[in-house]
Formats: C-alpha cells, structure tokens, sequence
C-alpha cells in the first residue's frame, strides 16, 4: 500500500518503526496528549503505567507524553512512570476543570470557559490524543470540547471506553442535564462523538460489537494491557507477611481483594465467601473508596465490620507510606485472591491473580469471561452466583425495600428509558420460593445475611451452592487450584501489545461515520444494560 510505514510484528500487531504515521496524514508522531480526570488508584491509572512505556520503546520519533489530569498523583508514582519512559519526556498537567463534574468548585457553566483555552494549549502541542472513560460521564464537557478541538487541528483522538454512564450509573443523568447536555441525543453526540479522527475502543468485545454497528472500522478493541511481572522475592514476601500480621493483629491466613472500596465490587459477598469457605481467614481490600458517591457504603460496611468483629480489614493500603508493602507483594504473600464484582469493564483482576501464580475465587461476569477463555484462561474456580436461602432474611421485607428502590430508580430515569427497565428478581412476581442471589441483594439485606453466624447461614444455604460445597474442603486445607497462564495471552495482553494496538488505532480507516452513530450506539448500549442481567439493587440505592 503507497505510504505504508514499515513494520516489525509483535504478536499479531503492527509496530510502526518508520517517521511516518498514516493516520497522523503524514506527519512525525512526536507528542502524544493522555487526558483522565485523575489517577487515583485502579484500572485506568494501571493501563496507562503499563502501556506508557511500552509506547515509548515503539514509536521511535516519540520525544514527550503529555498527561493532563484534573488531580495529580503521589509524586512518588509520577517518578517512577518518569523513569519508565526512558528518553521521552513526560510533561504532568494537572488543569482542576478535567476533575469529576460533581467535585467542581464552581458552577457548570463557567467550566466550558475554563476548559477551552486549556484545551486549547494542549491541543496546540501534540500529534495525538489518547482520553479515557468519556462515556462514563463525569465530565461530558471535558470530552465535548476535546472532540470539537481536536476537529479543528486536524487530530487523531482514541476514545477509550472503560466504563459507561448508563450501565448502573443513572445518577449522572440529572447531573449531565444540568451542564447543559438535555437530551439523550446530546449527551451520546459529547460521548461517542462522530469526526474525521475519532476512533472508539472499547476494553471488550461485547462492547466492542455495539460500537461496531454504527461506527465500523473506526471502533477498534483495545483491551487492558497485562503481563507477567517478576515474582517478588521471598525476602519480599516474608516482609508483607510481616507487615500484614502487624496491621492484623495476629498471623491468619489473608484472603485478598486487590480493589477500591466501591459498590460495584460487592465486596460483601467477599466476606460472605471468606467466612463461609475459610473462617479463620481475614478479608483484605488494598485501596479506598475514590469518588465520594461511594463514602455511605465504604462507612456503613467498615462501621459493621467493627460492631459484628468480622475478620475484615478493608482500604489497608489507604493513605500508607514507607515500610507498606506494594500490592503485588500482598498478592504473593496471600492465600487466596477474591474477585466478587457486580460490574467490570475488563477484569484486570482476573488476569493479574493468574499472573501472580495466586489461586483465584471469582464471578462470571458476561462481559468477562468469554475474552478470557478466548485467551486461553481456564479458571478453576468461578461462579455465576452465590445463592442464598430465603430463611436467612425477612423476604417480604426486603421485596418491600427492592420495590420502592426499584420505583424511585425507575422514575428518576429518562422517559423514553423507562419501559426497558426489567424490575429485579426479588421485586417481581414469585410463583414459588426459592434461593435468592446474593449479589442482587440490598446492602441493608446483605447485611443481614452476615449478620447471623456463619456456620448457621452455610448450613442453610451449602444445598444451593454445590460449587462452593466442592471448594471448601480446598479451601480449609489452603489448597485451592492455580490457574496457568495461557501462551496466547502474551500475544493478546502483553503489553507490547497494547502499544502495537494503540498506534495501529492511529492509522484508523478512512471513511465518513453518519451523523447517526452517536445516537445509535447509546441507544443500543442502553437497551442491553437495561436488561435484568445488568441491573443490581446495590447499585440502583445511593445508600
């Protein structure tokens, strides 16, 4: 093909090695511009550490990276992706007006005011732009004015669809109204915007197939990086067994969450699972809650852990320095590695546990699991639910509860939405009784569940669960399979890879995406996320 840059392959992904990028219309990619609202702890923050770099080594002419958030981070992990770069530059803009919509200090209205010129700055001074998250919705602004920017200079802009808005996340509908967007055609025009160098990707590929009908060859699938680090040492690991029977108070085995303490990782069903499975083991999550939406719930799960004097130490991680160790350390030093969330994009998690040679009890998300076998992972210990006998709660009560919480949820959603909104399970109509799963539960309901004695609510509940039944034995005699890590994923996952994918992302097709694929993939998103599979009390209640 005329123009075409060299490549060497990496996997199945080209590698540009020459100075010319196609998709940059001929010119030097020199300066690449990565937008986030922050980089507080968790997946985005990690994909960006891993692929940095890697970028760095396969662009050649590449000479800075631009990373502009609304918050910065600890100066110690800004240092270390510095020095990962190598000999490209790494330029940290912290502009406040890229923070969460909601934790502006001032009215949305003057935000468009602040945003342009410093967009405008940005945009002068770059080839690229690489912006996460946009469609979650907590800064519609910071992507509209980007997008149209970004038109204006003639600029590649990757999209990069984490998370979405409309998937549990209804709340920022009266907020994005407010900042002006009105209609639902508005906010997917500011989330999914149509331009000439706009590319969408997404993390898997049941997204991936929704943004593909309306915007063919320019929706890509770009999955989270991950690989195979070192092993820590056993000095290492000796030290964060060290450091966890210090914070724990005696030397019980460890059950690890590695995530933020957010509704959507159901991290009471990780209790429930621990206590259950293995109970002289102590549940562990590493970060804190980072947006505060979540603050009622991280409150209300810490409060009773300390009343009931549950095994659990939630946030161990939480504003430590020094002598702490790093999370894959507490990994290595762990018996096992849980994974109980409602709602993930991609799954890191999963990936990671394998990867640090950890035996791994996780959910089945829908969105999840087929990349993962596709990949080659074969998880010996997943489930689709952990089941619970109706005698462990008052069911009419929390039918009750689910109802109201259902209404007042439905109502506060747009009008054209209503109709595809399916009641959860407990609030329909039940022919018979029967088990009740856990994660479609209420918080105050989950709470109840662990409130009873453990022995007594396994008991009730072991008949339901045959999978759990067949890993306890496992589990109380710490021997819990491993999962190998597939060949293919280092092709598919490494982080070479993820480079390799983004700068192929750069040289996008050309050709016109109608007016109309903004609305359509909504839409269409919207119609699925709207289905009973998606849809979780826990998420509907603001708690």
């Amino acid at each position: 093909m005329p123009g075409k840059s060299p490549v060497r392959k990496s996997g199945k992904f080209p590698v540009f090695l020459s100075r010319r990028i196609p998709g940059l219309m001929g010119s030097v990619l020199s300066r690449i511009l990565v937008v986030h609202y922050h980089l507080r702890p968790g997946g985005v923050r990690r994909v960006i550490e891993l692929a940095l770099p890697a970028i760095a080594r396969s662009a050649p002419d590449l000479r800075e990276i631009t990373l502009a958030v609304g918050e910065g981070s600890d100066p110690m992990w800004i240092e270390n992706l510095r020095k990962s770069l190598g000999k490209v530059a790494l330029r940290l803009v912290v502009e406040p007006s890229f923070r969460y919509l909601a934790e502006q200090p001032s009215p949305a209205k003057s935000l468009r005011a602040r945003l342009a010129p410093a967009m405008e700055s940005l945009l002068r001074a770059t080839d690229a732009v690489w912006i996460h998250n946009p469609a979650l919705g907590r800064n519609l602004m910071l992507a509209d004015v980007l997008a149209s920017t970004a038109a204006r200079y003639g600029l590649p802009v990757i999209f990069h669809h984490h998370d979405f808005w409309f998937e549990n996340r209804w709340a920022r509908w009266p907020e994005m109204r407010a900042a002006g967007y009105s209609t639902l055609r508005a906010v997917a025009e500011a989330c999914f915007p149509v331009g000439p160098g706009v590319v969408h990707a997404t993390i898997n590929r049941l997204d991936h197939s929704a943004l593909r009908c309306a915007f063919g060859e320019r929706a890509i699938w770009l999955p989270n990086p991950a690989f195979r680090a070192a092993v820590p040492s056993a000095g290492r690991v000796r030290a964060a067994r060290t450091w966890l029977t210090r914070e724990l108070g005696d030397s019980g085995p460890v059950w690890l969450c590695p995530t933020r303490l957010l509704r959507r990782k159901n991290l009471a069903e990780a209790l429930l699972l621990t206590r259950w499975l293995r109970p002289e083991a102590w549940l562990v999550t590493t970060a804190a809650v980072s947006s505060e939406d979540e603050r009622s719930y991280a409150r209300r799960l810490m409060d009773a852990a300390r009343k009931n004097g549950w095994r659990a130490r939630f946030s161990i991680l939480a504003d430590r320095e020094g002598d702490a160790p790093r999370v894959e350390e507490l990994k290595a030093a762990s018996e096992a590695v849980l994974l109980t969330s409602i709602q993930e994009g991609f799954g890191l998690p999963y990936v990671e546990a394998v990867a640090a040679g950890r035996p791994l009890l996780a959910r089945r998300l829908p969105n999840v699991m087929p990349d993962l076998r596709r990949w080659g992972f074969r998880l010996p210990h997943t489930y689709a639910e952990v089941w619970i006998d109706p005698r462990c709660i008052d069911m009419r009560r929390e039918r009750e509860r689910q109802i109201v919480l259902w209404r007042r949820w439905k109502s506060s959603l747009p009008s054209s939405c209503r109709r595809l909104a399916e009641p959860p399970p407990v609030a329909a109509p039940r022919i018979e009784a029967g088990p009740i799963a856990f994660s479609r539960l209420t918080l105050a309901a989950q709470m109840e569940v662990l409130s009873l004695p453990a022995e007594e609510t396994w008991n009730l509940c072991r008949r339901w669960n045959p999978l759990l039944r067949k890993w306890k034995p496992q589990a109380e005699r710490a021997s819990l399979q491993v999962a190998a890590w597939p060949a293919a994923a280092d092709n598919e996952l490494g982080i070479e890879a993820a480079a390799a994918r983004f700068l192929h992302a750069l040289d996008h097709a050309p050709g016109r995406t109608p007016p109309t694929a903004s609305d359509l993939t909504q839409r269409t998103f919207i119609e699925q996320r709207l289905g009973r599979e998606f849809l979780f009390p826990l998420l509907m209640d603001p708690i």
